[in-house]
């Protein structure tokens, strides 16, 4: 009997490319509960085992009559307001559905008998550091609202957890890669999109570090949690990224491809930045821990961008629907 799995989320960039690849697996009966405030026409609505329930995180009837009806196993906690610009667009909203919904939902996956739940925070929460390695245990120094709810999940989450309700915290690093529904507002996919479709990267600043992480070991990972015992690792944090990179290195490597790949020059423009967040993390732990080895690196991930290009799997990349932030301003007025 197939698993039934709940992904918050799903119609996001990373859970549209996670809910695919657990589909191909045929083991999984998967319910996205999202409201698809960016679009629904890349989901897999076709395939019988995808159940897709148009539901707020706010309506918390509807997600405990969705775990019950459905006798969900286990939850990957994905939907939130993305990213510091997104966020503060409208705050209040923001940090409703990014950190007062979140023990309701906690606590009636709890009640329901659910037995996992996957929590994804973000590697963001530790601000500033010129730490050359960040390991979980590192000070939590948020210096945006939407750092700082993220954060503030994490403690909510971990004192729910009991033999037989199992929890694991994840903190991505920044994902980068081609998905179905794509973002062109995170760092190697903008730069690559401006490369290759206008011939130049504009670089705001340039010596902020960043972690990074390939969507398809983004998605692998979460795959490998749904297979294994949490009890030995119940309520435990974890680094998710494989490569530390300065902005500029990552334009430089941007460049470098898309030249090789289109037989043009690349011009890299920079310019002055206020964004000060800049870390590296450690992901040993993750690879000790879960035994999780990453298999692809951010050259993966501006290929793979190049190659959908490449066989039109992304038109009109420019668009406005490829920005979180400017679909949110279109409708924040109804949420």
């Amino acid at each position: 009997m197939k698993e039934t799995v709940l992904v918050t989320g799903a119609s996001g960039y990373v859970g549209t490319r996670l809910v695919n690849s657990l589909l191909i697996k045929n083991k999984y009966k998967i319910i996205n509960y999202d409201i698809s405030l960016y679009g629904d026409e890349h989901l897999p609505i076709k395939n019988p085992d995808y159940l897709y329930v148009n539901g707020d995180l706010r309506d918390v009837d509807l997600f405990s009559k969705t775990i019950k009806k459905n006798n969900v196993e286990s939850i990957i906690h994905l939907a939130c307001i993305s990213n510091d610009p997104t966020f503060e667009l409208k705050s209040d909203l923001s940090k409703i559905i990014n950190f007062k919904c979140f023990e309701p939902l906690v606590k009636i996956s709890k009640i329901n008998g659910v037995k996992k739940f996957i929590y994804a925070s973000t590697c963001s929460v530790y601000g500033v550091s010129d730490k050359a390695n960040i390991t979980e245990d590192h000070p939590l120094l948020p210096i945006t609202d939407y750092n700082k709810y993220k954060a503030k999940c994490e403690p909510v989450l971990q004192k729910y957890l009991d033999r037989n309700f199992t929890g694991i915290i994840i903190r991505p690093a920044t994902v980068c890669g081609y998905s179905e529904k794509m973002r062109f507002d995170l760092s190697v996919n903008i730069l690559t999109n401006f490369a290759f479709n206008k011939g130049f990267i504009k670089v705001f600043g340039g010596e902020q570090k960043r972690p990074n992480i390939h969507i398809d070991d983004m998605c692998r990972l979460y795959e490998n949690l749904l297979e294994i015992n949490f009890n030995p690792l119940n309520g435990e944090i974890f680094n998710a990224g494989c490569e530390n990179l300065k902005i500029i290195d990552i334009a430089k490597k941007v460049k470098k491809i898309v030249e090789e790949k289109n037989g043009s020059a690349v011009e890299i423009i920079t310019e002055p930045s206020d964004d000060i967040r800049s870390y590296h993390i450690n992901a040993e732990k993750i690879k000790k821990k879960l035994n999780f080895n990453f298999e692809k690196n951010v050259d993966d991930a501006i290929n793979d961008l190049c190659n959908a290009f490449f066989d039109k799997k992304i038109k009109n990349s420019f668009d406005e629907k490829w920005k979180n932030i400017n679909i949110l301003k279109k409708k924040i007025e109804s949420l």
